[in-house]
C-alpha cells in the first residue's frame, strides 16, 4: 500500500508539473531558432574559401582559420539536418552545400581517408590519423542527400562508412602509438557513435544492413563496456570486455556513457525493446548520480572508477556537450519509460546548464567552464567545440517534449 501511495504521488507530481514541461519545448525551439543557428550562420561561413570557420571568439569574431574536418562535417550535417526536419530555408541549404563543396574538394587523402586538419584554404595540415573525421564526414553527406539527392553524396558517404568498418578494429593504423600485444585496449567511443551513425545512413545502406549492423554495436555498448558490478560504461577495456587496472582501464568519461545511453534508447525504439530502453534508462541514471559533482554542481568531464586520481588535469572542468547530451537522454529516458527520476534530473540539469553555459550577451553557448562554473574560456567554437552539440540537443529536447505533451 505504501509503494502504492508513493507512486500515486510521483504520478501527481507529473501531472501538475504539465504546463512547465511544455514551456521546455518553447524554450529550447526558440533557442535553437532565435539564437544558436542564427549565430553560426553570421559568424562560421567562409565566403573566401569555402568550408566554415569553426574558432570563434564570444562575439564571433574568428581568432584562428584552420579547419578541422570533423568539425566541419558536423556542420554540414547540422544545416542538412535543420533544413530537412525543421523549416525548408534556403540559407540553410546553401550553408550545406557551401561546406560540403569544401569537404569534397579538399577533405580527403588518395586512400579515400578524412584528413584531421586543413589549413583555411584546403591544404592537409594534420594527417588522417582520426577516424571520427570519417564518421562525421559520412553522417555529413548521407544528410545531405536528403536535401540535395545527388550520387556523389551517396557514394561519398556509403563509401565512407564502408572504409570505418573495415578499419574499426585498428583505426589508428600506422598513427597507433601503443605498443602492439602488451596492453591491448579498446576505446568505447567509435562503438558509442556507430550506434547513431548507423541509423543517421539507413535511408542509404538499407534496413537490412543496418539491422545485421546493430546487434553487434548493442553488443559492444550493453556487455562489453559496461561494467555490470559499478553499473557504469567504461572508456577501454581488454578486447573480451574485462577490466584493466590502468589510467585508462580506470577512465570514466560520464559524457560519453550518457550520451551513448540515448542513441540506444533510439534502437531499442526502433527495436521495439523496452528491456533495452529500460537498461539503458537505469545506467543513464546511475552514470549521471556518479559523476555529478554534489560540491558544486554539473558533471565531471573524467573520472577514476576506482577513485584514484584521474589522468586528465580537466577532469572537473563542467563541458557544453556533456551537459547538453544529458538533457537530450533525460528526456527521452522520461519519454519513453516514465521514470518520475529522469524529470527530477531533467529539471535539475536544465537549471544548471541554462544558467552557466548560456551567453546572455553575445549568444550562443560556452564550452568550458571550471569546477565552480565560471566560463574558463570565452571562446564559441575552437578546435573541438562547433556547430554540432548545442542545435543538436535544442532540437531532440524540443522535440522530444512536444512528444511527451502529445
Amino acid at each position: 500500500m505504501a509503494a502504492d501511495a508513493q507512486q500515486n504521488s510521483q504520478e501527481q507530481e507529473v501531472i501538475m508539473k504539465a504546463p512547465l514541461l511544455n514551456n521546455y519545448a518553447e524554450q529550447y525551439r526558440r533557442e535553437l531558432l532565435n539564437n544558436v543557428l542564427p549565430f553560426w550562420l553570421r559568424h562560421s561561413k567562409d565566403e573566401k574559401n569555402g568550408g566554415y570557420f569553426t574558432c570563434l571568439e564570444r562575439d564571433g569574431r574568428v581568432f584562428d582559420t584552420d579547419k578541422f574536418i570533423w568539425l566541419q562535417g558536423r556542420e554540414v550535417w547540422c544545416f542538412s539536418y535543420m533544413y530537412n526536419m525543421v523549416s525548408p530555408k534556403e540559407e540553410w541549404r546553401q550553408m550545406a552545400l557551401h561546406g560540403a563543396g569544401f569537404l569534397e574538394k579538399y577533405g580527403r587523402d588518395a586512400n579515400g581517408n578524412w584528413y584531421f586538419s586543413l589549413t583555411a584554404e584546403g591544404r592537409p595540415l594534420t594527417q588522417a590519423h582520426n577516424i571520427f573525421s570519417d564518421c562525421f564526414a559520412a553522417m555529413a553527406f548521407a544528410a545531405l542527400d536528403k536535401i540535395a539527392p545527388e550520387d556523389r553524396y551517396k557514394e561519398i558517404a556509403v563509401n565512407t562508412f564502408n572504409n570505418i568498418l573495415q578499419r574499426k578494429d585498428n583505426w589508428k593504423g600506422i598513427y597507433n602509438k601503443t605498443y602492439p600485444g602488451t596492453r591491448p585496449l579498446k576505446g568505447f567511443s567509435l562503438p558509442m557513435i556507430l550506434c547513431n551513425l548507423s541509423i543517421e545512413l539507413e535511408h542509404l545502406l538499407g534496413a537490412q544492413q543496418v539491422d545485421a549492423l546493430v546487434p553487434d554495436v548493442i553488443h559492444e555498448v550493453m556487455d562489453v563496456f559496461y561494467q555490470p558490478n559499478h553499473g557504469l560504461i567504461l572508456e577501454n577495456v581488454y578486447p573480451d570486455g574485462s577490466f584493466s587496472n590502468s589510467f585508462e582501464g580506470r577512465l570514466l568519461n560520464p559524457g560519453h556513457a550518457i550520451e551513448a545511453m540515448w542513441f540506444i534508447m533510439d534502437l531499442g525504439k526502433r527495436r521495439q525493446d523496452p528491456a533495452l530502453i529500460r537498461k539503458a534508462c537505469d545506467i543513464l541514471l546511475h552514470t549521471l548520480e556518479y559523476g555529478w559533482d554534489k560540491e558544486h554542481g554539473g558533471i565531471f568531464y573524467f573520472m577514476d572508477i576506482l577513485g584514484h586520481p584521474p589522468q586528465q588535469l580537466e577532469w572537473d572542468q563542467k563541458l557544453w556537450w556533456v551537459h547538453m547530451e544529458t538533457l537530450v537522454a533525460l528526456a527521452k529516458g522520461y519519454e519513453l519509460t516514465g521514470e518520475v527520476r529522469c524529470l527530477q534530473w531533467f529539471e535539475k540539469v536544465h537549471q544548471y546548464t541554462w544558467s552557466h553555459f548560456r551567453d546572455e550577451q553575445y549568444g550562443e553557448w560556452y564550452g568550458y567552464l571550471n569546477r565552480k562554473g565560471e566560463p574558463l574560456l570565452s571562446l564559441k567554437g575552437g578546435k573541438w567545440k562547433g556547430c554540432f552539440h548545442v542545435p543538436r540537443a535544442l532540437y531532440q529536447v524540443w522535440k522530444t517534449w512536444d512528444r511527451i505533451m502529445e
